[in-house]
This record gives C-alpha cells, sequence and structure tokens, in this order.
C-alpha cells in the first residue's frame, strides 16, 4: 500500500493554526496532567516555544496535514521524538499513525537507530499509542519542565515488540 505524506515543515505563520489543535487535544489528553483549574494550557508560552524551535537549526519542526490544513504537529530533535499530537476530531483516524511511521522513517533516513521520547506517566492514551506502534518504556524517569513537574516515562522504539510501525534499525 502507497504511503502519503502527511507531514510537512512548520513555518511560524503556522503556530496560530498549531495552537487551535494543540490546545483542545492537549486539554483533553492531559488533564490528569495538567488540571485545567491550576494549569491552565499555557497558550502564548507554548506558540512561543514553537517559534523558538522553528528558529533551532537542531530542531525539525512539522505540522501534520489533512486535506491541505493543520490536522497536528511534531518535532525531532536528533534520535528524539520532542512533541506529537493531531486534532481531537482525528483521533482514531489513521492520522497519527501515519505521521507516526513518517517521522520513523524520516529519522531512519537520518541515521537514527534508536529513537526515544518522553511521555506523561499520567497520560493513558498517549502511552498506549506509543505502545501500539512498538515503542517500549525504558525504564528511565524524569519530570516535566512546566508545573506541576509531572512524571516522565522514556520510551525507546523497538521495531521487535510490535507489527505496526516502521522498522528501525537496532
Amino acid at each position: 500500500m502507497a504511503s502519503v505524506d502527511v507531514l510537512r515543515r512548520m513555518r511560524a505563520d503556522d503556530v496560530p493554526a498549531v495552537m487551535e489543535v494543540q490546545e483542545p487535544t492537549s486539554v483533553a489528553g492531559l488533564s490528569g496532567v495538567f488540571p485545567q483549574d491550576t494549569h491552565p494550557f499555557p497558550r502564548e508560552v507554548l506558540a512561543g516555544r514553537w517559534r523558538e524551535e522553528i528558529d533551532d537549526p537542531t530542531i525539525e519542526c512539522f505540522v501534520i496535514e489533512r486535506a491541505g490544513a493543520v490536522a497536528g504537529f511534531a518535532a525531532l530533535a536528533d534520535d528524539e521524538v520532542k512533541h506529537f499530537g493531531v486534532a481531537l476530531e482525528e483521533w482514531g483516524s489513521g492520522l497519527a499513525s501515519a505521521a507516526h511511521d513518517e517521522l520513523l522513517a524520516r529519522m531512519a533516513a537520518a541515521g537514527v537507530t534508536r529513537p526515544w521520547l518522553r511521555c506523561y506517566a499520567a497520560n493513558p492514551r498517549g502511552r498506549s499509542f506509543w505502545e501500539k506502534h512498538g515503542w517500549v518504556e525504558t525504564g528511565e524517569r524524569s519530570r516535566g519542565p512546566m508545573p506541576p513537574h509531572a512524571e516522565l516515562l522514556t520510551y525507546a522504539y523497538d521495531p521487535d515488540s510490535s507489527g505496526t510501525g516502521t522498522t528501525v534499525a537496532s
């Protein structure tokens, strides 16, 4: 089956559309991490971070597109998947899986042999997505950079743990 590219490089003028996707997705998916009554979505902080990362030559920022519209976001830094998410209306549609596979293919083409990422421990939907796609916990724990500094779990891609992801050399 031929794949269709869903990623394109993010530009500074994409940031408002990315925020329109990221805010409701984050509120819905991370309410166990960031209760909105005590830790509301930091829209301006995250928009500023995106702008900084777009300008950082060590980070590749992408929008995930559906029919030419911004439907998600992703960022890579060397062998790390820094950010990843799709719009609420895309949950379960297969778009996130397509973007995931395209990210892995890009990383493999760049010579990455052991991709990794961090996922909030209190994000069961996110953890399930990564595990379904062949990512395994490494046992490494850390804390998130923003209050309440919630626990992050480190995952590494293991193509032998699932048949759904793109194979990356070990």
